[in-house]
C-alpha cells in the first residue's frame, strides 16, 4: 500500500515526539482519520466534545507539559471552532499547532459547501505561521516549520491540508529547483544578556533601598535564582497570575498575586518601593505598578518584543531569565538594612491571616473562599490546578498557597470562559501520574464543562493517577460579571442576563460513572476534599456557595465602592445580602488575628 500525504503527516508527527492530537472528526479530515486507523492511533487521537475544547486541551497540555501541542479539526465550522482556544494560546504565548482540513482543490473558489477562506481566517491568530499544503512535496517543510515556529515564538501556528491532498500518494521533495527539503529536531541556545547591560542593571539595583520584584511565567525554571536575588536585595516578590506557580507562597517575602485579583501585600509593596525588577512578565495593569517617576526599573525577558513596554525601565535585559540572573547575582551587594524586607514579611503574614479569616466569614450556604481555603490545606504538592475565568479566578489568585511542585494556570490575557475543565484534561495527558483540579464557576460549567465531563469519563482509566477533580462554584449566578456591573458599571444586577438555570452537576457526574458529591455545609468541605483526593476515579464536587460574597480587592477605590453603593440603591435584587456580607468580609482587614485563628 502506498503512503499517502496523511500517512506521512502522522509519521512526521511521531518523529517529532507528538503523542496526542486533540481534535474532533469531520469529512474535511477524512483522509487523516483514515491514516490514524492505519497507524494504530499513533499519535493518539483524543476526541473532545467540541473543537474549541480540543484547542483548550492542547493549550493545557502545552502549558503544563512545557512542550508543543497539536489540535485538529475539519474544514469550515470545525476550523472556526478552534479559534477561541488558539487565541488563548496566542495571548498567553503557548506553542500549539492547528491542523485543519479544507475542501478539495478542484472546488476552491466555487462557493462550495463548508468552503471558508482559511488562510484569511487564521491570519491573525496564527500570524507567526499559517500555510496550506497543496502538493505532497510541501508537507515536511510546512509541518516542520509550523512546529519550530510554534516553539521558538511561543505562539500558535496553523496548517491547512485540502481533503484531496490528504489522499494523494506522498512524494518527498527532490533535489531540484524550487523544492524545499527539511529536517527534524532543533537545539535551543542559552540566551545571555549583554555584559555591560547586566553591570548597569546591578548598579541600579544596588542603589535601591526598597526593591520590589515582579515575576511572571517567563521566570519559571529560575526559582532558585529569583529567591537568591530577592535575598541579596532584601526584596519582596509579587507574582503575575500566569507566574503564580513560579515561587512557593510559603516563602515569607512572597507577596502573592498582583493586580485587581491580587493581594494587599503586593499592592502596598508596589506603592512604596523605589526600585522595580521585573522578570519574565508582561503584566499589563500599570495602575498596580509604581507611580511613574517613583521607582527606577530593570526588566528581564527572553523576548525582545515584550520588553520595556509596561513601565519606563531604565535597563532592559533581553535574555533567558535563569542565565541572566546567574550573571547578575555575582554583581549584587547584600543589603545590610533589612527593614524594608521585614516590613514586607510582616504585611505578608498579616495578609494570610486576613485571607484565612475572610474564608471563615459565615455565608448562605457556603463562603466561596472557604472552598479554596480547605483545598489549599490538603493540596498535594505535585498537583496541577486550572482555574476558569470568573469569580473562581479571584479565589484561585488569593486563597491558594502554592508550594512544592504545584503547577497552576488560567486563561491569563484572553480571560475567556470555559478552559478550566479542558485545561485539566490536557494536563492529565501531559502528566498522567499527577492529580489535576479544575475550579469552575457554574456559568463556565454550563458553557463547556458539563459536556467535557464525558471526555473525562472516556479516558480516565488510561491515567496512572486517575484523580481529576472538578469543583463547581454553584451559585446560579454569572457572578464575576454581576460584581463588575455593581462595582464598575454602577448598575444593579440584571437578573435576565445574570441568573443561571439550576441543575445538579453532581447528578450528571454520577450518571456517567464519576465520583460525585453535593456540598451545602461549610463544615463538610474538609471531608469532601479529602474523599475526592483519595478517590479511585475523577470526582465532581457540586458546592453550593453564596453569590453575595464580594470579590472586591482590598485596595478598591472609593469611586468603585461608591458605584457599587449606587447600584444597590437603584434596586439590586441582592442588595441586603451584598451589604451584609461585604461589611463582614471587609471588616476582617481591621480585626486582630493570630496564628491560632487560622
Amino acid at each position: 500500500m502506498s503512503t499517502t500525504v496523511a500517512d506521512r503527516l502522522l509519521e512526521r508527527l511521531r518523529e517529532w515526539g507528538v503523542e496526542q492530537v486533540f481534535g474532533y472528526p469531520g469529512d474535511g479530515i477524512n483522509g487523516i482519520l483514515g491514516a490514524f486507523s492505519r497507524a494504530d492511533d499513533q499519535p493518539r487521537f483524543i476526541q473532545a466534545r467540541h473543537e474549541e475544547m480540543a484547542a483548550f486541551e492542547a493549550v493545557g497540555y502545552a502549558k503544563f507539559g512545557d512542550k508543543p501541542a497539536v489540535c485538529m479539526a475539519t474544514s469550515g465550522p470545525g476550523a472556526i471552532h478552534l479559534l477561541n482556544g488558539l487565541y488563548d494560546a496566542k495571548l498567553d504565548h503557548v506553542p500549539v499547532v492547528a491542523i485543519v482540513g479544507q475542501t478539495n482543490r478542484t472546488a476552491m473558489g466555487g462557493n462550495y459547501q463548508q468552503e471558508v477562506d482559511l488562510i484569511s481566517l487564521f491570519k491573525d491568530v496564527a500570524s507567526e505561521y499559517v500555510q496550506m499544503v497543496t502538493v505532497p512535496e510541501q508537507l515536511p517543510n510546512v509541518l516542520d516549520r509550523a512546529l519550530r515556529i510554534a516553539m521558538s515564538r511561543r505562539a500558535p501556528t496553523a496548517i491547512i491540508i485540502p481533503n484531496d491532498v490528504q489522499e494523494l500518494k506522498y512524494e518527498p521533495p527532490t533535489h531540484e529547483f524550487k523544492m524545499v527539503p527539511s529536517s527534524l529536531s532543533m537545539s535551543w541556545p542559552a540566551v545571555s544578556a549583554d555584559d555591560d547591560a547586566v553591570r548597569a542593571a546591578a548598579d541600579l539595583l544596588n542603589s535601591g533601598k526598597k526593591v520590589a520584584m515582579l515575576v511572571g511565567q517567563g521566570a519559571r525554571g529560575a526559582a532558585p535564582e529569583v529567591e537568591q536575588v530577592a535575598d541579596l536585595l532584601g526584596a519582596g516578590v509579587a507574582k503575575a497570575l500566569l507566574g503564580k506557580d513560579v515561587l512557593s507562597d510559603d516563602l515569607p517575602f512572597v507577596t502573592g498575586s498582583i493586580g485587581l485579583l491580587g493581594t494587599k501585600a503586593s499592592y502596598e509593596m508596589m506603592m512604596d518601593c523605589d526600585t522595580l525588577l521585573t522578570i519574565g512578565s508582561s503584566f499589563p495593569y500599570t495602575q498596580f505598578m509604581p507611580e511613574l517617576g517613583q521607582a527606577r526599573g530593570v526588566q528581564i525577558d527572553v523576548d525582545g518584543s515584550m520588553i520595556g513596554m509596561r513601565y519606563p525601565y531604565e535597563v532592559n535585559l533581553v535574555g533567558d531569565s535563569r542565565r541572566t540572573l546567574q550573571a547578575l547575582i555575582p554583581l549584587l551587594e547584600h543589603k545590610q538594612d533589612r527593614s524594608w524586607r521585614e516590613g514586607i514579611e510582616k504585611n505578608v503574614a498579616r495578609w494570610w491571616e486576613v485571607v484565612d479569616a475572610e474564608a471563615h466569614v459565615a455565608a448562605k450556604p457556603i463562603n466561596p473562599m472557604r472552598i479554596f481555603h480547605e483545598f489549599s490545606k490538603q493540596a498535594p504538592q505535585n498537583c496541577i490546578i486550572a482555574a476558569d475565568s470568573g469569580s473562581a479566578a479571584n479565589w484561585y489568585a488569593r486563597n491558594i498557597r502554592f508550594r512544592g511542585q504545584m503547577r497552576g494556570s488560567l486563561s491569563g490575557n484572553l480571560a475567556t470562559m470555559g478552559p478550566g475543565v479542558p485545561y485539566a484534561i490536557g494536563a492529565k495527558f501531559a502528566h498522567p501520574d499527577r492529580p489535576a483540579i479544575a475550579f469552575e464557576g457554574d456559568g463556565a460549567m454550563q458553557m463547556n464543562g458539563l459536556a467535557e465531563l464525558l471526555t473525562i469519563a472516556r479516558y480516565w482509566r488510561d491515567w496512572s493517577d486517575p484523580r481529576l477533580i472538578v469543583a463547581v462554584l454553584h451559585n446560579n449566578d454569572l457572578n464575576q460579571v454581576t460584581w463588575e456591573l455593581r462595582a464598575m458599571g454602577g448598575t444593579p444586577r440584571f437578573v435576565e442576563s445574570q441568573a443561571l438555570p439550576d441543575t445538579s452537576y453532581a447528578d450528571f457526574a454520577a450518571s456517567i460513572g464519576l465520583e460525585a458529591k453535593t456540598v451545602t455545609d461549610p463544615e463538610h468541605l474538609e471531608d469532601a476534599w479529602r474523599e475526592a483526593l483519595a478517590a479511585d476515579r475523577p470526582s465532581v464536587l457540586d458546592i453550593h456557595c453564596d453569590p453575595d460574597i464580594p470579590p472586591i480587592p482590598p485596595h478598591a477605590t472609593l469611586e468603585q465602592m461608591t458605584d457599587m453603593a449606587e447600584a444597590l440603591i437603584k434596586g439590586d435584587t441582592s442588595r441586603w445580602g451584598v451589604i451584609k456580607e461585604g461589611i463582614k468580609t471587609k471588616a476582617q482587614e481591621f480585626l486582630p488575628h493570630s496564628d491560632d485563628d487560622n
